[in-house]
């Protein structure tokens, strides 16, 4: 699991720059101002997560494949598709009907948190 989340968190890392590029240059007089911003609050949340998927993957090699650590990025992973996913689409002008997903997508990046909370209470070496 530690290798997936590697391979998943370079490519977050690496999509999220090129999406933030996008944004910067691209985005910038095709979309409305607060659509331009919901889109750059997709990229900084996925860079985070990016980052938290990472720092999971080597927890997991520390501390061992425990239930809360691959827990953790999962949620991780999903929250990312979930939240930076939709504000994404949605500034790119898709269906309306995708706005309630975002706070979904935030609810299982806290969980994600919250994983890694209990993995961290619960360690031993």
């Amino acid at each position: 699991m530690a290798k997936l989340y590697f391979l998943l968190a370079a490519l977050f890392g690496a999509s999220g720059v090129a999406l933030g590029a996008f944004a910067a240059h691209g985005l910038r007089d095709k979309v409305t101002e607060s659509l331009l911003e919901a889109f750059k609050t997709g990229v900084q949340y996925q860079m985070i997560h990016t980052l938290a998927l990472f720092g999971v993957a080597l927890l997991m090699q520390s501390w061992g494949e425990r239930l809360s650590l691959s827990l953790s990025g999962a949620l991780f992973i999903a929250g990312v598709v979930f939240f930076s996913g939709s504000l994404y689409t949605l500034a790119l002008g898709g269906p309306r009907w995708l706005g309630p997903v975002t706070p979904l997508g935030g609810v299982l990046m806290i969980a994600g948190w919250m994983a890694l909370f209990a993995a961290a209470v619960n360690f031993s070496k």
